[in-house]
């Protein structure tokens, strides 16, 4: 049966992804003198990600909690990443947000096209200027009013482990005095199974949005701040486990 479904997935992207890109281009060229933030193609992209793809099999589901907890002005959204699927589930909450990514994706047909013509902020891992590729773009449309969407842990972890916490995403937060928001996402290795390309034709998905930190109850140590929200994440994954 995941033979079959991922057959079905991967032929449907591959017959939609296209139309994607071409409708987005469209859509950017006519919105974006009244739409610089490129909020409309965001709000495309979110409902064809989430609501077509991640819901090609019938016995895929992604519960959404707390959509209403998100601020609605900037804020760094950090996210726990398991999964290639963690973006696609976070899609579902359909709230505007630049989405950091590692550089290599930009360069994927389509898909790395598409993530260009949003504006996403790419980020090369590892390297010297890693923090300024992170802080300078993500502190320019934080300063435009938009959130930004972070992994802190840069990859996904195993299953059932959570990497230590990047400080780049709460250093940000520190020094723009905007709300750290946590959002848990859960079941997205029961979907994909490991990197790929394998798909179960059953998974549950979870996406929980924890309150805000509001900017005063941040203090002055992104360190701190990063060991604070993971140690938050641990009690909240273990408490509903």
């Amino acid at each position: 049966m995941k033979y079959l479904v991922t057959v079905w997935f991967w032929l449907v992207f591959l017959l939609t992804a296209p139309l994607l890109f071409t409708l987005g281009a469209l859509l950017l060229l006519v919105t974006f003198p009244v739409d610089r933030d490129r909020r409309m193609l965001h709000w495309l992209v979110c409902h064809w990600c989430h609501g077509l793809w991640l819901h090609l099999s019938p016995g895929w589901r992604t519960r959404l909690e707390g959509r209403e907890l998100l601020p609605k002005g900037p804020c760094v959204i950090v996210v726990n990443h398991q999964s290639a699927m963690d973006i696609l589930a976070v899609m579902g909450l359909n709230h505007p947000y630049k989405f950091v990514a590692k550089a290599s994706l930009f360069s994927l047909p389509l898909v790395g096209w598409m993530m260009t013509l949003l504006a996403y902020v790419p980020i090369v891992r590892g390297s010297t200027t890693a923090m300024h590729q992170l802080l300078d773009p993500c502190r320019r449309w934080l300063r435009r009013g938009m959130p930004v969407l972070i992994f802190p842990e840069g990859t996904y972890a195993q299953p059932g482990q959570r990497l230590p916490f990047k400080r780049g995403a709460f250093q940000l937060a520190v020094e723009e005095h905007v709300p750290v928001v946590p959002i848990v996402v859960e079941g997205t290795t029961d979907l994909l199974l490991g990197d790929g390309p394998w798909m179960n034709p059953k998974a549950s998905m979870r996406v929980r949005v924890l309150p805000p930190l509001p900017p005063e109850s941040l203090g002055q140590d992104s360190v701190v701040l990063a060991e604070r929200v993971r140690a938050l994440y641990e009690q909240t994954l273990s408490a509903h486990g």
